[in-house]
């Protein structure tokens, strides 16, 4: 059998680890789009790319002082979304999504904390080395999701009693609370932990598929995308019971509607693999609008300079790069280039410039998200870097280098480059 295993309220147990007044009480995990990281002061960013891989960003502001006043303007508001709810606050009905406004007006005795990913990643670290002890092959879904299989290695029938013992000796050694579903399915198995949480274990063998399924909303079963839960809604499949009863109707949607059905019947069990390796590395940021494109390209720069930090520091080539913007009241604009060189900081500053103006397609509108990534590794796609350029870009990074040690030293902000500074900046 397969295990899905689920990280309770994870960011908020995690805070209960290390602060033990918070168990209990109705906690919230606030988030918000980083103002910090244009602004001309220091910015505390911190670079985690231990266990980030597709889950999590590469950087973070690192939050000091009292939690809740991160979140509200010098004029009062109060800004921000709950990403996290512990079990108490969603009695009040505070839910993921939520604004931390509406939030604490339901629950005026809400606990507001800041994000503290370090504390994350260092968690779900620790709880991937633990179950790798413990199960043969282990995947690591996300920051907080778990597959496991056991096949071979405990029977059928002993599930149930492993499954639970596992659970408890997680909160013993980790305090941190799961919940674990068991299926021969993965799917499944990560729909049985639905019905488990908080704190459960909930076994489901296949005699027990068809009862099981019978009432859950299709919109439940992970990943059923917008199209077929149209479909459904066209033909009144409101379950996934209704669903497995239209069996030829379901197949005559085409081959993922047929690989889906085969998945919710337990027929597909999908298969477990390691950790894939990194194919890419991205930082963004979403802001209030602004329409001002000296502003946008001062940011495009800062961004660049994190982003080339990060790749140093990961010791990868990228040979291909995005620049996404986000308008107030236009599409979503993008613009990629491809490009076989050694990396560069300062290459890459000017290229991701140049990638904005060519994205930048509503020149007069809002832009309230920017985003940089690299990708295709040469690593990955066995590029052959350019030789007429060969030489000049060994000697920027040998630049680089040296720009690294000293930002390891004194901080990613210790070295800008000078079109990052406003313009009332520069006059000082």
């Amino acid at each position: 059998m397969k295990i899905h295993i689920d990280l309770d309220c994870f960011f908020v147990s995690a805070e209960r680890t290390v602060d033990a007044a918070l168990e209990g009480k109705p906690v919230a995990i606030g988030g918000r789009g980083d103002p910090y990281i244009f602004s001309g002061t220091a910015s505390n960013q911190e670079l985690l790319i231990d266990n980030g891989g597709a889950f999590v960003g590469a950087f973070f502001h690192r939050y000091q002082g009292d939690d809740l006043k991160q979140y509200i303007d010098p004029d009062g508001r109060i800004r921000g979304i709950v990403t996290t709810a512990s079990y108490e606050a969603r009695a009040f009905g505070v839910k993921t999504g939520m604004s931390l406004r509406e939030a604490l007006g339901r629950c005026p005795s809400l606990i507001v904390k800041a994000p503290n990913m370090r504390l994350y990643h260092r968690l779900s670290r620790a709880l991937h080395d633990f179950l790798q002890e413990r199960i043969p092959l282990v995947e690591q879904a996300s920051i907080d999701e778990f597959y496991g299989d056991l096949e071979g290695w405990v029977p059928d029938e002993e599930i149930p009693e492993f499954t639970d013992a596992l659970r408890h000796a997680i909160k013993k050694h980790l305090r941190l609370p799961v919940s674990i579903g068991a299926a021969h399915s993965k799917y499944l198995a990560k729909l049985a932990t639905d019905e488990a949480k908080p704190f459960g274990c909930r076994t489901l063998f296949p005699d027990q598929i068809a009862a099981f399924t019978r009432s859950v909303a299709v919109e439940k079963f992970p990943g059923l995308g917008k199209s077929i839960q149209r479909r459904c809604r066209e033909y009144r499949l409101e379950t996934l019971g209704d669903l497995l009863r239209a069996e030829p109707l379901v197949r005559s949607w085409g081959p993922y509607a047929s690989a889906l059905y085969d998945r919710i019947s337990g027929h597909e069990l999908g298969e477990l693999s390691l950790r894939a390796p990194r194919k890419s590395i991205g930082i963004s940021r979403t802001f209030d609008p602004v329409y001002d494109r000296d502003e946008l390209r001062r940011r495009v720069a800062i961004l660049s300079r994190h982003l080339a930090y990060a790749i140093h520091k990961l010791e990868v080539y990228p040979t291909t790069y995005t620049l996404s913007l986000h308008y107030l009241h236009y599409p979503k604009a993008h613009y990629s280039l491809t490009e076989a060189r050694l990396f560069s900081e300062r290459r890459f500053r000017t290229l991701a410039l140049s990638l904005f103006s060519r994205a930048d397609a509503h020149p007069l509108g809002a832009v309230n998200h920017l985003g940089l990534s690299a990708s295709h590794f040469s690593s990955q796609t066995h590029r052959v870097f350019s030789l007429l350029d060969y030489e000049s870009d060994v000697h920027e990074r040998s630049l680089d280098t040296a720009a690294v040690s000293i930002r390891n030293k004194y901080g990613l902000n210790i070295l800008r480059w000078g079109n990052e500074f406003r313009s009332e900046e520069n006059s000082l």
